[in-house]
């Protein structure tokens, strides 16, 4: 039985080198390997071929074979058999060569691989995404996706127009007119009575946040624009009636400032304090550059 099986395996090799002219066929030189071959090939080739292309000689050797293998199984065995033969009838018409290709090239093995798994994708851009309940959830997972947040710089933004300044202050004048001076009084006030260091801290604080805002009120760029914007609005007028402009210069618009806040020191009562502070100042700059006496100027 072994004699017979080797010789007929070598039969069908020599069939198939001597009809393709081809001796690249000893990939298998046992019948059960070289059948596993076609029975792993078959959803492969069947796709590609319609029409027969090997020698009837391979079909005949093939049946004698079946025949022969059929008588020395068992009764058991009979359906493999019967499989075996189906798939190497379908297999007439592909030649060995194209089989051998088929496996070098890797086109068996994708088909034997398992399907891959899809990625996970929402029905809808509103919904959930659909996740496995065989598998752990990581904690690091978003449940609720939120909108992305969008960071806008007003300075930059188009939306929010352009910085008016002087705007700005005329439309909140009130704040650094009444509301600002009047809590600061509250404030002070609040601070003769108030123990706790905590509450003392915080009323400190917000005193010098309101100072350093009626100070900012007060800043002499701002004064300056006002300055500015008051001898434009008088060069309009003169120019409708023909006369020529007259351009401030920077000394004129600071002699300007000095004056309005002397009217302003007066007004408030203020200007004896301030004279008498800046007087001070200008002495203790004086004293800087004065000579001191020696020691040896004592002893004489």
């Amino acid at each position: 039985m072994f004699l017979t099986t080797l010789l007929s395996s070598f039969s069908v090799l020599f069939i198939l080198t001597t009809h393709t002219g081809s001796s690249s066929y000893s990939l298998r030189t046992t019948p059960p390997i070289l059948y596993q071959s076609l029975v792993n090939s078959k959803s492969i080739v069947m796709k590609k071929h319609g029409k027969s292309r090997v020698p009837q000689s391979l079909a005949e050797t093939e049946s004698e074979e079946s025949e022969r293998d059929e008588s020395s199984y068992s009764s058991s065995g009979s359906s493999e058999d019967e499989e075996e033969e189906e798939i190497k009838k379908e297999l007439a018409d592909v030649t060995f060569e194209e089989l051998q290709r088929a496996r070098s090239n890797g086109t068996l093995s994708f088909f034997q691989k398992h399907k891959e798994e899809k990625k996970q994708k929402r029905a809808n851009k509103n919904r959930p995404m659909e996740a496995s309940s065989k598998k752990p959830v990581s904690i690091f997972r978003e449940v609720i996706q939120a909108p992305k947040k969008v960071v806008r710089d007003p300075r930059f933004e188009s939306l929010c127009g352009k910085l008016d300044s002087e705007g700005f202050r005329k439309r909140y004048n009130f704040l650094y007119e009444n509301d600002l001076p009047s809590e600061r009084q509250a404030l002070k006030k609040e601070l003769k009575k108030c123990k706790n260091p905590e509450k003392i801290h915080e009323i400190e604080e917000r005193m010098s946040w309101i100072d350093k805002q009626l100070r900012s009120g007060n800043s002499a760029k701002r004064i300056d624009a006002e300055i500015l914007a008051k001898h434009k609005k008088k060069e309009r007028e003169a120019a409708k009636q023909g006369k020529r402009p007259f351009y401030l210069k920077k000394s004129e618009i600071r002699k300007q400032r000095l004056v309005e806040k002397y009217e302003d020191l007066k007004s408030s009562g203020k200007l004896e304090a301030f004279v008498e502070k800046r007087r001070r100042r200008n002495a203790a700059k004086d004293q800087r550059y004065m000579p001191y006496r020696r020691s040896g100027d004592n002893a004489e």
